[in-house]
């Protein structure tokens, strides 16, 4: 698939555990970054769609993330995270929230979900997937 997909996730193991479950169901994924520094830098290489925590490595960055993703730059955002009522109703521009832990089966039908709706051509939303607006 030629979608990149960028995980903006401070804890490793999670982060490197969905970037094994996304590219075992054959996506591609870019990078990850642990804080904004490293999400902003990474997601001017073209990104399709951003996975975002809330909580990282520099504070509680990932809303902002997510906005500056979507607002500026075009990206698909789903926030992924344990807190997601931290969003309140959501970002503007971002699609919505999952919470963890997420399964495979649930990780990978947001993101196929996410990636559809950027082409225009989505169904209703997985289950899991709290949409805002």
């Amino acid at each position: 698939m030629s979608d990149p997909i960028l995980i903006v996730e401070d804890e490793f193991f999670i982060a490197f555990e969905m970037k094994r479950i996304l590219e075992q169901h054959g996506y591609e994924v870019a990078g990850i970054a642990a804080d904004r520094e490293g999400a902003m830098a990474l997601a001017n290489q073209g990104i399709a769609l951003a996975l975002v925590d809330l909580n990282l490595r520099d504070g509680l960055t990932g809303p902002d993330i997510g906005a500056r993703l979507a607002q500026d730059l075009g990206v698909t955002v789903i926030f992924i995270t344990a807190n997601p009522r931290q969003l309140g109703d959501g970002v503007a521009g971002t699609i919505g929230v999952l919470t963890k832990p997420a399964d495979a089966q649930t990780l990978t039908d947001a993101v196929s979900f996410a990636l559809e709706r950027r082409r225009g051509l989505a169904k209703d939303p997985p289950q899991a997937l709290r949409c805002f607006g």
